[in-house]
């Protein structure tokens, strides 16, 4: 199969410097920050600011290797990386909604970060809720096993394996 190359289109800059530091999904988060997109690349954000939300596409670009089977960090077991959200992916992209704040010229204010600052994006797209068929038939795996009793923090183990 052929291969294919990525390029960034900008950077994230978050309060967030390491992976201790993140909370686990967006939901959990209060930190504000910004997208920063590229100069060739910020005619694209034209008409972006009508959308609440955005989803971004990111490299976890400081997770090298990766785990086929994973300690997920609301597990009490060993799960397939693909069934859970783990930056420690064969090919190492990782996906936010996060709330859209507004448009500061090429920069996209945001809140919801769990993103570390510098990390590159490869792409934005507008988070529309109607798009995706969620409803009673929507399953969650696993997870739906765990109340969501979580603050969205890592735990005491996961700190002490900083990767």
């Amino acid at each position: 199969m052929k291969s294919f190359e990525i390029k960034p289109i900008g950077t994230v800059h978050s309060p967030l410097k390491s992976n201790s530091e993140a909370p686990i999904q967006p939901k959990y988060s209060d930190f504000e920050g910004e997208i920063e997109v590229f100069p060739e690349f910020a005619p694209g954000l034209q008409d972006l600011d009508g959308f609440s939300h955005i989803t971004v596409v990111f490299v976890f670009d400081r997770a090298e290797g990766y785990e086929l089977l994973t300690m997920p960090y609301l597990g009490d077991r060993e799960r397939g990386v693909f069934a859970t959200r783990s930056p420690y992916r064969p090919n190492r992209i990782g996906i936010s909604v996060l709330r859209n704040l507004g448009l500061d010229g090429n920069r996209v204010r945001v809140s919801g970060l769990d993103i570390l600052d510098g990390t590159p994006v490869v792409d934005i797209k507008p988070f529309v809720s109607g798009f995706a068929e969620a409803d009673s038939a929507v399953k969650t795996g696993w997870l739906g096993e765990h109340k969501d009793d979580t603050d969205g923090r890592k735990s005491k183990r996961d700190k002490e394996v900083e990767r």
